[in-house]
């Protein structure tokens, strides 16, 4: 039987290298895996982009997202080939909902305070705003449970997110109609575990909580991270 391939979505402040324990992982279980590139400008495109990353691949995908790649995934998960979603420390929006809105309900994380805005041009010449985190805050907001000497490489390397991300609202909800697993970070003051608890619960998620990782959960624990994909790519190979 054809294994799904997985595919893993990084988020904001983040790139894909962030999977390399999982893929390992992944890849010694003989399960393949691709980390594509997330654009990271906005809702709509980075999830027309994947959609169009998956519409190149042979056979079905897991498609697995960290952060803001959840709300990518909710959305390019409505893809005919794809069988499954994977939420790591990451936000489940429902149709029609912004992570502004999705966050509403609940206090604000540490993140909020420790955003610093950048500027970058647009094509017609104007200008819009993206957002890092505070470099000096940074270890303790995302990557609390990793080393001193790898979360000081992280901050200097964060890649921006289009601040108009915050307020785009999503036009699926993939978990509506495929079945969902999530891993929720106990520990993350990035996503705050009470927005990751309720959009899993939402989803019908099965899910797994780690109560000390922080929000870089996918470097600090690789291995647990994987099994919580394999038990995806195991359940949907099955029902194939």
């Amino acid at each position: 039987m054809t294994k799904p391939t997985v595919v893993l979505v990084h988020g904001a402040f983040a790139d894909a290298t962030g999977w390399i324990g999982v893929i390992s992982e992944l890849r010694s279980s003989g399960i393949p895996v691709i980390a594509p590139s997330n654009p990271l400008r906005g809702l709509t495109s980075d999830a027309t982009y994947l959609t169009s990353v998956l519409a190149q691949l042979d056979g079905p995908a897991v498609l697995v997202g960290h952060s803001y790649g959840g709300a990518l995934i909710t959305v390019a998960g409505t893809a005919e080939n794809v069988v499954a979603l994977v939420y790591v420390a990451a936000y489940v929006p429902h149709e029609g909902e912004s992570l502004d809105q999705l966050q509403g309900g609940f206090p604000e994380s540490p993140l909020t305070s420790n955003l610093k805005e950048w500027t970058y041009p647009l094509r017609d010449g104007d200008s819009a705003v993206e957002v890092t985190i505070e470099e000096t805050a940074f270890p303790s907001v995302f990557a609390a449970d990793v080393s001193g000497d790898v979360a000081g490489v992280l901050a200097a390397a964060q890649r921006p997110l289009a601040k108009a991300a915050f307020t785009e609202a999503a036009s699926a909800a993939a978990w509506r109609t495929k079945p969902s697993w999530a891993l929720v970070a106990g520990a993350d003051r990035t996503i705050s575990p009470e927005v990751q608890r309720f959009g899993a619960a939402r989803a019908g998620a099965v899910v797994v909580e780690l109560p000390n990782a922080s929000h870089a959960v996918a470097l600090s624990e690789p291995a647990r991270v994987a099994d919580l994909i394999r038990d995806a790519v195991q359940a949907t190979s099955l029902t194939r």
